[in-house]
């Protein structure tokens, strides 16, 4: 195990190395490109242009508060005559609650105007 621990501590000594040192050499050689394309740049400058006051700082009001729409309660349904129309309201009034749509306090009001 401690030959395996030394091999990979110079592998990894040896990479970080060569890295340094490819980076080192690209940023030499960028600058060197820079350098020779300066001249060049400076020959083809545009002549400088007339320099323009800056428009002032345009202030915008905050926007109003969004208004929040609340639909009006549902008007009740007619009085189901049949348990399995009542147990499917149930139902669908339970899905509501799991979904996060119906609070506590709703479907329990929900809950005994079906049922009642």
């Amino acid at each position: 195990m401690p030959g395996l621990l030394r091999g990979i501590a110079k592998t990894a000594v040896i990479a970080g190395t060569a890295t340094s040192v490819s980076n080192r050499v690209s940023r030499r050689q960028a600058g060197r490109w820079a350098a020779k394309e300066q001249p060049a740049q400076q020959q083809y400058a545009a002549p400088p242009q007339q320099q323009y006051a800056a428009p002032p700082q345009q202030v915008y009001a905050a926007p109003p508060p969004q208004q929040v729409y609340v639909a009006p309660p549902a008007p009740a349904p007619a009085p189901a005559d049949s348990m399995d129309d009542k147990l499917a309201q149930l139902k669908d009034l339970a899905e509501l609650k799991a979904q996060g749509v119906l609070t506590e306090a709703e479907f329990e009001t929900q809950k005994r105007r079906i049922l009642s």
